[in-house]
Protein backbone atom coordinates (compact mmCIF):
# COMPACT_ATOMS: atom_id res chain seq x y z
CA UNK A 1 0.00 0.00 0.00
CA UNK A 2 1.78 3.61 -0.92
CA UNK A 3 1.73 6.26 1.35
CA UNK A 4 1.41 9.98 1.37
CA UNK A 5 4.22 11.25 3.57
CA UNK A 6 3.43 15.26 4.52
CA UNK A 7 4.74 17.38 7.03
CA UNK A 8 6.75 21.10 5.94
CA UNK A 9 8.18 21.85 7.07
CA UNK A 10 10.03 18.79 8.83
CA UNK A 11 12.48 21.10 10.71
CA UNK A 12 13.22 24.57 12.22
CA UNK A 13 16.19 26.26 13.52
CA UNK A 14 15.98 28.84 16.02
CA UNK A 15 18.66 30.83 15.42
CA UNK A 16 20.05 34.36 17.46
CA UNK A 17 20.07 37.47 15.33
CA UNK A 18 23.94 36.49 15.46
CA UNK A 19 26.20 33.70 15.99
CA UNK A 20 28.39 34.36 18.62
CA UNK A 21 29.84 31.52 19.36
CA UNK A 22 31.20 28.18 18.05
CA UNK A 23 28.62 25.83 19.59
CA UNK A 24 25.64 24.18 17.54
CA UNK A 25 23.11 22.58 19.60
CA UNK A 26 20.73 19.57 17.87
CA UNK A 27 17.15 17.99 18.69
CA UNK A 28 16.63 14.99 16.61
CA UNK A 29 13.57 13.16 18.81
CA UNK A 30 11.36 16.04 20.52
CA UNK A 31 8.91 16.16 17.08
CA UNK A 32 5.41 15.80 17.48
CA UNK A 33 3.72 16.73 14.54
CA UNK A 34 2.72 13.57 13.23
CA UNK A 35 1.12 13.12 9.77
CA UNK A 36 -2.30 11.69 9.44
CA UNK A 37 -1.65 9.55 6.98
CA UNK A 38 0.82 7.65 9.75
CA UNK A 39 -1.23 8.17 12.38
CA UNK A 40 -4.18 6.38 10.37
CA UNK A 41 -2.06 3.36 8.73
CA UNK A 42 -0.17 2.81 12.61
CA UNK A 43 -1.18 0.05 14.47
CA UNK A 44 -0.49 1.81 17.93
CA UNK A 45 -2.73 5.06 19.01
CA UNK A 46 -0.74 8.62 19.43
CA UNK A 47 -0.38 7.73 22.81
CA UNK A 48 2.36 5.20 22.18
CA UNK A 49 3.51 6.31 19.52
CA UNK A 50 4.72 9.11 21.32
CA UNK A 51 6.76 7.14 23.79
CA UNK A 52 9.89 7.65 21.71
CA UNK A 53 9.60 10.99 22.04
CA UNK A 54 12.31 13.34 23.77
CA UNK A 55 9.65 15.68 25.13
CA UNK A 56 10.22 19.15 25.85
CA UNK A 57 14.08 18.30 24.96
CA UNK A 58 13.88 21.41 22.51
CA UNK A 59 12.44 23.35 24.91
CA UNK A 60 15.49 22.70 27.91
CA UNK A 61 18.06 23.65 25.43
CA UNK A 62 16.25 26.65 23.58
CA UNK A 63 17.84 29.47 26.07
CA UNK A 64 21.15 28.67 23.80
CA UNK A 65 19.32 30.94 21.40
CA UNK A 66 19.89 33.90 23.60
CA UNK A 67 23.80 32.81 24.21
CA UNK A 68 24.39 33.08 20.87
CA UNK A 69 24.12 29.40 19.24
CA UNK A 70 21.65 27.94 17.31
CA UNK A 71 19.38 25.37 18.11
CA UNK A 72 18.28 22.72 15.50
CA UNK A 73 15.32 20.85 16.31
CA UNK A 74 13.36 18.38 14.36
CA UNK A 75 9.57 18.60 13.58
CA UNK A 76 8.92 15.39 12.56
CA UNK A 77 8.49 12.07 14.72
CA UNK A 78 10.83 9.52 15.51
CA UNK A 79 8.29 6.44 15.50
CA UNK A 80 8.03 8.13 11.93
CA UNK A 81 11.77 8.37 10.87
CA UNK A 82 14.86 8.65 13.30
CA UNK A 83 17.72 11.21 11.80
CA UNK A 84 19.82 9.61 14.47
CA UNK A 85 21.08 6.62 12.56
CA UNK A 86 22.62 5.99 8.97
CA UNK A 87 20.42 7.25 6.28
CA UNK A 88 19.70 3.44 5.37
CA UNK A 89 19.69 1.50 8.33
CA UNK A 90 16.48 -0.88 7.77
CA UNK A 91 15.04 -4.02 9.32
CA UNK A 92 14.15 -6.28 6.25
CA UNK A 93 11.80 -8.08 8.14
CA UNK A 94 9.60 -4.66 7.35
CA UNK A 95 9.49 -4.65 3.81
CA UNK A 96 7.39 -6.16 1.21
CA UNK A 97 10.36 -6.64 -1.07
CA UNK A 98 13.91 -7.28 -0.59
CA UNK A 99 16.30 -4.35 0.21
CA UNK A 100 18.78 -2.71 -2.19
CA UNK A 101 22.52 -3.91 -1.12
CA UNK A 102 23.45 -0.48 -0.05
CA UNK A 103 21.39 -0.79 3.37
CA UNK A 104 22.41 -1.86 5.98
CA UNK A 105 20.73 -4.45 7.32
CA UNK A 106 22.98 -5.75 9.90
CA UNK A 107 23.23 -3.01 12.61
CA UNK A 108 22.77 -3.21 16.76
CA UNK A 109 20.00 -0.66 16.28
CA UNK A 110 18.10 -2.69 13.65
CA UNK A 111 18.32 -5.65 15.53
CA UNK A 112 16.22 -4.18 18.03
CA UNK A 113 13.74 -2.52 15.89
CA UNK A 114 15.21 1.39 16.10
CA UNK A 115 16.74 1.52 12.54
CA UNK A 116 16.14 4.93 10.43
CA UNK A 117 12.52 3.76 10.22
CA UNK A 118 11.77 2.20 13.55
CA UNK A 119 9.62 -1.62 13.72
CA UNK A 120 8.87 -0.42 17.61
CA UNK A 121 8.46 2.15 20.02
CA UNK A 122 11.12 2.60 22.94
CA UNK A 123 8.48 0.42 25.31
CA UNK A 124 9.05 -2.45 22.42
CA UNK A 125 5.58 -2.15 21.24
CA UNK A 126 5.24 -2.70 17.09
CA UNK A 127 4.21 0.64 15.06
CA UNK A 128 2.95 -1.63 11.70
CA UNK A 129 0.66 -4.32 11.24
CA UNK A 130 1.23 -4.04 7.82
CA UNK A 131 4.73 -4.47 5.65
CA UNK A 132 6.17 -1.33 4.03
CA UNK A 133 7.06 -0.70 0.55
CA UNK A 134 10.80 0.74 0.54
CA UNK A 135 9.26 3.42 -1.74
CA UNK A 136 7.66 4.79 2.03
CA UNK A 137 10.82 4.30 3.30
CA UNK A 138 12.98 6.50 0.36
CA UNK A 139 10.06 8.94 0.57
CA UNK A 140 10.32 9.26 4.05
CA UNK A 141 14.39 9.30 3.91
CA UNK A 142 14.47 12.50 0.81
CA UNK A 143 11.57 14.07 2.49
CA UNK A 144 12.63 14.31 6.46
CA UNK A 145 16.33 12.44 6.84
CA UNK A 146 17.74 14.95 3.90
CA UNK A 147 16.57 18.09 4.85
CA UNK A 148 17.47 17.37 8.59
CA UNK A 149 21.18 16.81 7.93
CA UNK A 150 22.02 19.38 4.74
CA UNK A 151 20.63 21.59 7.91
CA UNK A 152 23.04 20.53 10.25
CA UNK A 153 26.15 19.33 8.19
CA UNK A 154 25.09 23.67 7.02
CA UNK A 155 25.13 24.69 10.52
CA UNK A 156 28.21 22.66 11.27
CA UNK A 157 30.45 24.08 8.29
CA UNK A 158 29.46 27.64 8.90
CA UNK A 159 30.37 27.45 12.42
CA UNK A 160 33.91 25.93 11.75
CA UNK A 161 34.47 28.41 8.97
CA UNK A 162 33.54 30.95 11.30
CA UNK A 163 35.19 30.38 14.84
CA UNK A 164 37.99 27.79 13.55
CA UNK A 165 36.19 25.03 15.40
CA UNK A 166 32.92 23.73 16.19
CA UNK A 167 30.84 21.91 19.19
CA UNK A 168 28.31 20.10 18.32
CA UNK A 169 25.91 19.19 21.49
CA UNK A 170 23.63 16.50 20.12
CA UNK A 171 20.60 16.85 22.32
CA UNK A 172 18.15 13.91 24.53
CA UNK A 173 16.59 12.21 27.01
CA UNK A 174 15.94 9.22 28.33
CA UNK A 175 13.50 6.83 29.87
CA UNK A 176 14.08 6.16 33.62
CA UNK A 177 12.89 2.57 33.07
CA UNK A 178 15.35 -0.48 31.08
CA UNK A 179 15.27 -0.36 27.40
CA UNK A 180 17.35 -1.60 24.20
CA UNK A 181 20.70 -0.91 22.89
CA UNK A 182 22.25 -1.58 26.35
CA UNK A 183 20.26 0.61 28.63
CA UNK A 184 19.84 -1.66 31.91
CA UNK A 185 18.48 -1.16 35.23
CA UNK A 186 21.99 1.31 36.28
CA UNK A 187 20.32 3.72 33.76
CA UNK A 188 17.52 4.81 36.16
CA UNK A 189 19.97 5.83 38.69
CA UNK A 190 22.09 7.92 36.18
CA UNK A 191 20.95 11.76 35.38
CA UNK A 192 22.77 12.50 32.70
CA UNK A 193 24.54 10.14 30.04
CA UNK A 194 27.31 12.38 28.76
CA UNK A 195 28.46 10.36 24.87
CA UNK A 196 31.47 11.00 23.35
CA UNK A 197 31.76 7.07 21.58
CA UNK A 198 34.62 6.51 24.06
CA UNK A 199 36.68 9.11 22.83
CA UNK A 200 36.08 9.51 19.22
CA UNK A 201 34.02 12.34 19.02
CA UNK A 202 35.43 14.84 20.87
CA UNK A 203 38.60 16.21 22.71
CA UNK A 204 38.66 14.64 26.13
CA UNK A 205 38.99 18.23 28.28
CA UNK A 206 35.29 18.69 26.23
CA UNK A 207 33.93 15.60 27.65
CA UNK A 208 35.29 16.38 31.11
CA UNK A 209 34.04 20.11 30.63
CA UNK A 210 30.40 18.88 30.31
CA UNK A 211 30.63 16.15 32.84
CA UNK A 212 31.66 18.73 35.51
CA UNK A 213 29.11 21.36 35.00
CA UNK A 214 26.64 18.53 35.93
CA UNK A 215 28.44 17.03 38.89
CA UNK A 216 28.35 20.38 40.02
CA UNK A 217 24.44 20.93 40.11
CA UNK A 218 24.15 17.87 42.08
CA UNK A 219 23.37 15.86 38.99
CA UNK A 220 24.84 11.77 38.85
CA UNK A 221 26.66 11.88 35.56
CA UNK A 222 28.42 8.86 33.61
CA UNK A 223 29.89 8.55 30.60
CA UNK A 224 28.71 6.46 27.59
CA UNK A 225 26.59 4.49 30.04
CA UNK A 226 23.89 3.27 29.14
CA UNK A 227 24.41 5.14 25.78
CA UNK A 228 27.97 6.32 23.69
CA UNK A 229 26.52 8.33 20.82
CA UNK A 230 24.21 8.11 17.60
CA UNK A 231 25.29 7.81 14.36
CA UNK A 232 25.24 11.99 14.66
CA UNK A 233 27.67 12.22 17.09
CA UNK A 234 30.03 9.54 15.58
CA UNK A 235 29.59 11.07 11.87
CA UNK A 236 29.95 14.81 12.59
CA UNK A 237 32.26 14.50 15.57
CA UNK A 238 35.84 14.50 13.92
CA UNK A 239 38.24 16.03 15.93
CA UNK A 240 41.06 16.14 14.13
CA UNK A 241 39.07 18.58 11.83
CA UNK A 242 38.08 20.87 14.31
CA UNK A 243 34.82 19.42 14.88
CA UNK A 244 33.65 18.17 17.93
CA UNK A 245 30.48 16.04 18.81
CA UNK A 246 28.85 15.17 21.91
CA UNK A 247 25.79 13.48 22.83
CA UNK A 248 23.66 14.65 26.12
CA UNK A 249 21.32 12.07 27.19
CA UNK A 250 18.79 13.42 30.51
CA UNK A 251 16.71 11.25 32.35
CA UNK A 252 13.02 12.18 31.88
CA UNK A 253 12.49 11.10 35.38
CA UNK A 254 13.94 14.64 36.45
CA UNK A 255 11.76 16.78 34.18
CA UNK A 256 8.59 15.25 33.24
CA UNK A 257 5.67 13.16 34.29
CA UNK A 258 6.46 10.17 31.84
CA UNK A 259 3.13 9.11 32.18
CA UNK A 260 1.26 12.16 31.71
CA UNK A 261 3.94 14.23 30.13
CA UNK A 262 3.32 16.90 31.99
CA UNK A 263 6.20 19.04 32.93
CA UNK A 264 8.39 18.59 36.27
CA UNK A 265 9.81 21.38 38.13
CA UNK A 266 12.77 19.83 37.59
CA UNK A 267 12.61 21.32 33.91
CA UNK A 268 13.25 25.47 34.60
CA UNK A 269 16.65 23.64 36.69
CA UNK A 270 17.86 21.83 33.48
CA UNK A 271 16.84 24.93 31.40
CA UNK A 272 19.09 26.65 34.00
CA UNK A 273 21.57 24.79 33.46
CA UNK A 274 22.48 25.71 29.68
CA UNK A 275 24.01 28.93 30.55
CA UNK A 276 27.07 27.00 33.01
CA UNK A 277 26.89 24.37 30.47
CA UNK A 278 28.00 27.38 27.31
CA UNK A 279 30.32 28.93 29.61
CA UNK A 280 32.45 25.51 30.21
CA UNK A 281 32.63 24.44 26.60
CA UNK A 282 33.63 28.06 25.74
CA UNK A 283 36.40 28.01 28.50
CA UNK A 284 38.29 24.77 26.58
CA UNK A 285 41.06 26.00 25.55
CA UNK A 286 40.82 26.87 21.82
CA UNK A 287 44.26 24.61 20.99
CA UNK A 288 42.09 21.47 22.17
CA UNK A 289 39.59 22.18 19.50
CA UNK A 290 41.00 23.52 16.51
CA UNK A 291 41.86 21.35 13.69
CA UNK A 292 45.18 19.50 14.74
Amino acid sequence: MDETVTLSPAIDILAPGEQTIPLVFASPHSGSAYPPEFLREAALGPDSLRLSEDVFVDRIFAPVVERGAPLLRALFPRALLDPNREPYELDPAMFEEELPDFVNTASPRVAHGLGTIPRVVCAGRSIYARKLSFAEAERRIQTFYHPYHRALAALVENTRARFGYCVLVDCHSMPSSTGPLGANAQSSRIDIAVGDCFGISCASALTAAVEAVFRALGYRVERNIPYAGGFTTRHYGQPGTGVHAVQIEINRRLYLNESTREPLPGMEELKAAVAPLIDAVIAVPEQELCAS
